[in-house]
């Protein structure tokens, strides 16, 4: 770091900054030539236009390149790398330190913003909504890109400059999951910019039929499924790390990202109504403004202030500057939809609830109160806080008292959808699910009959068993038309998207499975163990066999050896340098009906005696091994072809005579 003109001068943060200019002058241009270009259909300023997402796509890459290695080499003149880095720490923590702070994580947005719309400027097909997508892409990356100019800077300089840097937050450099689940949330949050980007197009063009659905499928499917593996990677993550053996807690941070989840799974289903019937084009455009609206709301949560989570950011003036844009978002999609709708027309209504329509679009309407009832406990805190001075708390058992039986609904609704045929059932309802059904009255029979007495967990276990029921019901129907189970495979082959969709389901019903045990029979017990002195709980042996002291570079660890009913444990309270504070780092054991859990609180190597809690969660792997199903039928649904046109529907017909998905 040197001094220019008497003021600290950092050369890669002033190249940093510097591209960052570029970057944002690349963006404004693709912003208003954008607009020019769709409003007098010049195809010379479209090019231009693409062009300019380039030229930012490069400057902003260069930015990020810039910081990442201003990390690894340890240039503290960098403020951002003084505060969150440190020179003895691991190489792969110096990677991700890139998005362990506010400024870097933005710039992390920033860059894949610019990513998604370098890849939209590439593959959007040459139409009349070309132009304004990439106008309404180049907004979002405009926002991002200011930030980084303005309030969230990465690359200001640092007058004096540390011999070492502070290092980033303990818990962000405790596992590997830092590198996985920051990135998957991001590319999930940002993803829903690209639907967004046609929806507004469809909206400023008039052009609202099925052509922006049919070419934004494939983008918001990726956003959607990177989402769901950032959430379940999140749970992951505090499961292993936070030491309470649990995964999810009703946390604001938690819930900013389950609120956009809801709202894009409402929206991926009913899109199927819009291809297949023509309904529901009003209630589409709503769903993925808001969904992309709620992306940015979680930010500001996230990174305000104005919530308490481990997982928050500290507040700053970042905060007032994401609700300004989440208010410009919702004004300007919710304001074009409402100034549309009166020229939105549906070709056809429901005929009849008892339907598939009608199946997912009660899906529908659970899913936005659900996320409704969600904003509302997230942020009622802080209007407390606002009215009356003091902050008060919601609790997890408030979200529980609506998220159980809303949830119970969706795996209701999630079993009959695909049976039911379209428009109308013509027969009896109980004739078409009346194997599901028996199959959820066996199943919450069965339960209770072993000992499950919690009515939850019960219903949720015969809803189980009535969805894997009516899985198995669509596909042998479908193979028993073709000549067998012999034909699955070609029918796979043949329908990607349908059978996509079952693998999806059936992720969902082992998330469920693996969600009610492990929440409803969760124990902990806390015990102070002396060396080679075995205790017994929860019916297994446990012995405390060692403790020791593992020195690295970055962090000192006290480590337990632990023995429980045969399996070897070793649990550590880890001190990094530059942070006082001791930070867990519990011992898993996976298996298939329950792990084993070990978090370490206290250890006296010179008296021989450790505190140690033990946890059973039951099932809880579950909901890791359902959501790489869910992955998987996703990727199988991204195989099936894009279709120009949207299938007609035939009329309904009995259940005997064949049903398809």
């Amino acid at each position: 770091m040197t001094e220019f003109l008497g003021l600290a001068f950092s050369p890669l943060g002033a190249a940093g900054t510097l591209a960052l200019l570029f970057a944002f002058a690349f963006s404004l241009y693709a912003l208003v030539g954008g607009v020019l270009a769709g409003r007098r259909g010049d195809s010379r300023l479209e090019q231009s236009t693409r062009m300019a997402l380039w030229g930012n796509f490069a400057f902003v890459t260069l930015a990020i390149g810039t910081l990442e290695y201003s990390i690894l080499h340890d240039d503290f003149s960098v403020r951002y790398v003084a505060q969150h880095s440190m020179t003895v720490s691991p190489t792969w923590v110096k990677v991700v330190t890139l998005w362990a702070a506010l400024e870097g994580s933005i710039l992390l947005w920033a860059w894949m913003l610019s990513l998604y719309a370098f890849l939209v400027s590439l593959t959007a097909r040459r139409d009349v909504l070309r132009p304004w997508v990439m106008s309404v892409m180049a907004l979002s990356v405009l926002f991002f890109v200011g930030l980084n100019l303005t309030v969230a800077s990465p690359f200001t300089p640092v007058v004096d400059v540390p011999a070492q840097g502070q290092g980033p937050n303990p818990l962000l450099q405790n596992h590997w999951m830092m590198a996985v689940h920051p990135v998957l949330m991001y590319l999930g949050f940002v993803g829903l910019s690209v639907p967004f980007a046609y929806a507004i197009a469809a909206l400023i063009t008039g052009r609202l039929g099925e052509s922006w659905l049919i070419q934004t499928r494939r983008w918001t499917m990726v956003a959607w499924a990177f989402l769901s593996a950032a959430i379940a990677a999140g749970g992951w993550w505090s499961y292993e790390i936070l030491g309470w053996g649990g995964y999810w807690a009703w946390d604001p941070v938690e819930n900013a990202s389950f609120i956009p989840w809801l709202l894009a799974t409402a929206f991926l289903h009913s899109v199927q109504i819009q291809e297949r019937r023509r309904m529901l084009k009003g209630w589409n455009l709503y769903l993925i403004v808001f969904a992309y609206a709620a992306t940015v709301l979680g930010t500001f949560l996230t990174r305000s202030g104005v919530v308490e989570s481990v997982h928050a950011f500290s507040n700053g003036p970042i905060g007032p500057v994401f609700l300004v844009f989440f208010a410009l978002l919702v004004a300007l999609g919710a304001g074009l939809a409402t100034w549309r709708l009166p020229h939105i027309r549906d070709l056809h209504s429901l005929d009849s609830p008892v339907s598939r329509e009608g199946a997912v679009l009660g899906g529908n309407v659970i899913f936005v109160v659900f996320a409704a009832l969600i904003v509302l406990a997230t942020i009622f805190p802080i209007l407390i806080e606002a009215a009356r001075g003091f902050r008060t708390v919601v609790g997890p058992t408030f979200y529980d008292q609506f998220a159980i039986p809303l949830g119970l609904l969706l795996l209701l609704l999630m079993g009959a959808g695909p049976i039911l045929p379209w428009r109308r059932l013509n027969g009896s309802l109980w004739l078409s699910l009346r194997w599901p059904l028996v199959a959820a009255l066996l199943g919450g029979g069965l339960a209770f009959t072993l000992g499950v007495r919690n009515l939850g967990l019960a219903l949720a276990l015969g809803l189980c068993a009535y969805n894997l029921v009516g899985l198995g019901q669509l596909v042998w129907d479908s193979a028993r038309a073709r000549g067998g189970l012999g034909t699955l495979p070609s029918l796979v082959r043949e329908y990607p998207r349908r059978y996509g969709a079952y693998l999806a389901h059936l992720g969902i019903v082992l998330m469920a499975v693996g969600i009610g045990f492990s929440s409803t029979y969760k124990a902990k017990q806390e015990v102070t163990l002396q060396l080679n002195k075995p205790q017994t709980i929860f019916g297994r042996q446990v012995t405390l066999t060692a403790l020791n002291v593992e020195q690295r570079p970055e962090r000192t660890s006290e480590v337990a050896t632990v023995q429980v009913g045969g399996e070897t444990l070793m649990p550590k309270l880890n001190t990094y340098v530059n942070m006082p504070q001791a930070v867990a780092m519990p011992a898993v054991k996976y298996h298939l009906m329950g792990d084993t859990y070990v978090t370490l609180l206290t250890a006296k190597r010179d008296q021989g005696w450790a505190t140690v809690a033990v946890i059973s969660s039951p099932l809880v792997g579950w909901i890791w091994w359902g959501t790489a199903v869910l992955l998987l039928g996703t990727a199988l649904s991204l195989a099936a072809p894009v279709r120009e046109v949207a299938p007609r529907v035939t009329p309904a017909r009995p259940l005997a005579e064949g049903v398809t998905a």
